[in-house]
């Protein structure tokens, strides 16, 4: 085999072993969702019959763990796992306080004045993002606010 022959099989492997690379990992990505109506069930199973878990508020934010028919495999903030009906959550993007209290800030960072603070498990419609901080929305104000304090 000519050694340019020999090149041109390496390239092509190298190629194609990035090309599927690159494809695991995109499709690895997390799927957020969220709920589109206060007091929608989270079962412990895929069928209404399951029992009921929890009942979770309009906006309230998840992570798609499976699909099984109409129904989507979910967990939450806190690592707590369950099943919803998929026409009962959007791809709205909605983000959680995940601490005790932080501030809502009127600009992507620190240096920006505060416009009000949040609590552990404030909703909150995420509006964009700059860096680090997320714009937010919530019916009592907009603001910024870091994405480490904020899950997803």
């Amino acid at each position: 085999m000519k050694t340019t022959d020999l090149k041109k099989m390496v390239k092509i492997s190298v190629m194609a072993a990035s090309i599927v690379a690159f494809s695991s990992v995109s499709s690895m990505a997390a799927e957020f969702v969220s709920v589109v109506k206060d007091g929608v069930n989270l079962r412990s199973g895929p069928a209404t019959g399951n029992e009921v878990l929890f009942q979770l508020p309009a906006g309230y934010p998840l992570k798609v763990l499976a699909r099984k028919g109409k129904w989507l495999k979910v967990s939450d903030f806190e690592n707590d796992k369950g099943w919803i009906f998929n026409a009962l959550v959007s791809k709205t993007p909605y983000v959680i306080v995940k601490v005790k209290e932080c501030n809502a800030r009127k600009g992507p960072g620190t240096n920006y004045p505060k416009v009000g603070s949040l609590a552990r498990e404030v909703i909150l419609k995420k509006v964009s993002r700059k860096g680090a901080w997320i714009k937010i929305s919530h019916p009592k104000l907009t603001g910024w606010v870091h994405s480490k304090l904020v899950w997803p």
